[in-house]
C-alpha cells in the first residue's frame, strides 16, 4: 500500500523534527567508494563508526532486506553558549554534547515509524548507529548540501543538527527529490577555523587530526595536538561555529541557553570513578574508562590552569600519583606546561 508523503512530513514536523526528507533505499555506492578510499589512506584514524562495516552502512538492504524508503529527519541543537564561569578553571563542551539530542531525535522518528506500522508497514529507526550513513541519506533526501566541513547544511538552519532515519518497506508517493544546490560557494571559513588543519580538502576530514575524535580516542592523546586542544574537554565546534549560516542562527534571538557548556576542571579531577561516570557517562568514552575523562581534563588544566593556585598544584600532585599510567603521563605533561616540574617525582613523598 502506498503512503502519501504529506502524511509522513506532517507527522515528522509535528513530532519535533526541524526538517524531514524522503530518499529511496538503494545502495549508497558513491559513499561506499569514498569511505573505502579514505580508510585506505588512513584518514579514518581508527574510527569504527561508519568505517566498521561500510558495506552494511551503505546498503540499507543489509539491515532490512525489503527496505524501499528512508524517511530522514533532523533535530536542531543550535543555541547560544552560556556565559563562561570566571571563578574557576573550566573545560569547554561542544554544543552537540550539552544534552542527549539523539534521545529527542529517536523519539520524533519513532512517531513516524509508529504511523507507518499502523498502516501495516515495517519501520525501523536509526540514529547515531552504524547501520546507515546518515549524512549521505540526508543529502539524498534533499535535506541539505554537503558543506566543506563534511557536515550537511540545511537551508535556513545550518549544520548544527543531529540526523537519523526511519527505514521502511513502504512505498511513499512523493515527487522526485531534488538535491539541494551547494551554497558554500567560495567560502572556506570552516577549513581555516580548524585548529589542527584536519579538513584536508573540501568535505574531507583527517580524523587523525580532528580534536573531536582525538578526545574520544583510547590511550595517550597525541603530543603534537595537545596545545591546540586549548580548553576543549569534549568535542570541538570550531568548524561549525565559523560557518556563516550557523553564525546567523547563533546571533538570532533565542530562549535562554541551557545545558552543560562548561565543566569545572579541578572539581572534575577530584571525583571518584562512580561519580565521574554518573555525571558524564552519556558521552562516548572508550571502554567506559573514567581515566580517559581525567586525561582530557589534565590537558585542559595544563593549557589554561593557574599555576599560582594552590588547588592546581594539589590536583596535579594527586594525578601524578594516580594508579593509571595514562593519567600519570598526562599529569606530568600538565605539570611541565604549568611550570610545576618540581612536583614530578615528589608526589609519593
Amino acid at each position: 500500500m502506498t503512503v502519501a508523503w504529506h502524511e509522513i512530513e506532517t507527522c515528522g514536523l509535528a513530532a519535533g523534527l526541524c526538517a524531514v526528507g524522503l530518499a529511496d533505499a538503494e545502495p549508497f555506492t558513491e559513499t561506499l567508494r569514498d569511505l573505502e578510499e579514505r580508510k585506505a589512506r588512513g584518514l579514518h584514524g581508527g574510527i569504527q563508526f561508519t568505517y566498521r562495516n561500510p558495506r552494511r552502512s551503505t546498503h540499507p538492504s543489509a539491515t532490512m532486506t525489503d527496505a524501499r524508503s528512508l524517511v530522514v529527519g533532523a533535530v536542531d541543537f543550535a543555541m547560544p553558549t552560556p556565559r563562561r564561569p570566571t571563578d574557576t578553571v573550566t573545560g569547554r563542551i561542544a554544543s552537540y554534547s550539552w544534552h542527549d539530542h539523539y534521545a529527542g531525535l529517536r523519539s520524533s522518528l519513532e512517531e513516524v515509524a509508529s504511523m507507518l506500522r499502523q498502516k501495516g508497514h515495517r519501520a525501523m529507526v536509526f540514529a547515531d548507529q552504524n547501520n546507515l550513513v546518515d549524512r549521505a541519506a540526508a543529502h539524498r533526501a534533499g535535506l541539505g548540501w554537503w558543506g566543506k566541513s563534511s557536515n550537511i547544511l540545511i537551508p535556513g538552519i545550518g549544520s548544527m543538527v543531529v540526523l537519523g532515519a526511519v527505514m521502511t518497506d513502504a512505498v511513499v508517493a512523493a515527487a522526485e527529490t531534488e538535491p539541494v544546490a551547494d551554497q558554500c560557494g567560495g567560502c572556506s571559513r570552516c577549513i581555516s577555523a580548524c585548529p589542527t588543519d584536519a579538513i584536508v580538502s573540501p568535505g574531507v576530514v583527517d580524523a587523525r587530526r580532528c580534536l573531536s575524535w582525538l578526545l574520544q580516542l583510547d590511550g595517550d592523546f597525541p603530543t603534537e595536538h595537545r596545545e591546540a586542544l586549548g580548553d576543549r574537554l569534549y568535542g570541538c565546534d570550531d568548524c561549525q561555529d565559523a560557518c556563516p549560516p550557523n553564525q546567523v542562527r547563533l546571533r538570532a534571538p533565542a530562549p535562554p541557553p541551557s545545558g552543560e557548556a562548561w565543566v569545572p576542571i579541578l572539581e572534575m579531577l577530584g571525583l571518584d570513578d562512580q561519580t565521574l561516570m554518573s555525571r558524564y557517562g552519556r558521552w562516548y568514552i572508550p571502554r567506559r574508562d573514567p581515566d580517559i575523562l581525567r586525561r582530557n581534563a589534565l590537558l585542559v588544566l595544563g593549557n589554561i590552569g593557574d599555576p599560582s593556585d594552590p588547588a592546581t598544584a594539589t590536583v596535579v600532585r594527586s594525578a601524578l600519583d594516580h594508579e593509571s599510567a595514562v593519567v600519570r603521563s598526562h599529569a606530568s605533561w600538565a605539570a611541565e606546561r604549568l611550570g610545576l616540574d618540581h612536583l614530578i617525582g615528589t608526589e609519593r613523598a
